[in-house]
């Protein structure tokens, strides 16, 4: 993590401020935004840590992170992927006093950290701020939310489908991208083995679905996959 002497990005180009000034006056927005910290994350970083306590709320600039939850048992599963610009750290202060998962870079990240005593004075005497904020925080749920409901009635080829699919869709946008998630982080996701990620991978490459080019995978059949997403 590098604190920057030097601003990473202008104040006034923010995609939070912009958000945030359309509900509150900049004047009342400006306090806050001259206490935010901007960070640099390098890939593999932790940017939150589970059970640690949420003292800011995140806004990420730039980069792709995972958001995981650590069982008692020492599994890990990543809930979802996000990737920037979002709000991504305003579900734990929400709700909780601690952070209910963790956060990490899966690539370099540049993130703002804005205090949340201020983020609560302003909310306070904004009430239609915080209802503008919890939904740009539910956003990371839904992904979410629909990731267990696809896992609940899928097998392992509609899972690992789904997330090929989302990364795409949502993470990446394109049909070509730079696989930055390991075939780890991809079983954590789909919660399923490490073995079953390189046979499934194996199998939708021999059937013409994926091609692997270096460290991007190009999707070759979207309405395939889409399919295999569906039923499973």
């Amino acid at each position: 993590m590098i604190e920057n002497s030097q601003l990473l990005y202008q104040c006034k180009d923010c995609s939070l401020r912009q958000l945030s000034t359309l509900i509150v006056h900049e004047d009342e927005f400006d306090p806050m935004c001259r206490n935010t910290v901007q960070l640099h994350f390098s890939k593999g970083e932790t940017i939150l840590k589970q059970g640690g306590r949420a003292t800011n709320l995140l806004f990420l600039h730039r980069g792709v992170v995972k958001f995981s939850y650590r069982y008692d048992t020492g599994s890990n599963y990543i809930m979802t992927i996000i990737t920037g610009p979002k709000l991504v750290g305003g579900a734990n202060l929400f709700f909780r006093d601690i952070n209910i998962f963790s956060l990490t870079a899966m690539e370099d990240c540049e993130v703002c950290m804005v205090d949340i005593e201020d983020f609560k004075g302003l909310a306070l005497r904004n009430p239609t701020y915080v209802l503008a904020m919890i939904e740009q925080a539910m956003d990371m749920f839904q992904h979410s939310i629909f990731n267990f409901i696809s896992l609940a009635h899928n097998h392992v080829n509609g899972r690992i489908a789904t997330v090929l699919l989302y990364l795409w869709d949502h993470v990446y946008k394109d049909s070509e991208y730079k696989f930055t998630v390991s075939r780890k982080e991809l079983a954590e996701f789909a919660a399923c083995s490490h073995e079953n990620v390189i046979n499934t991978l194996s199998r939708f490459r021999r059937e013409g679905l994926i091609e692997f080019e270096g460290k991007k995978i190009v999707i070759l059949n979207h309405e395939t996959l889409t399919e295999i997403s569906k039923k499973g």
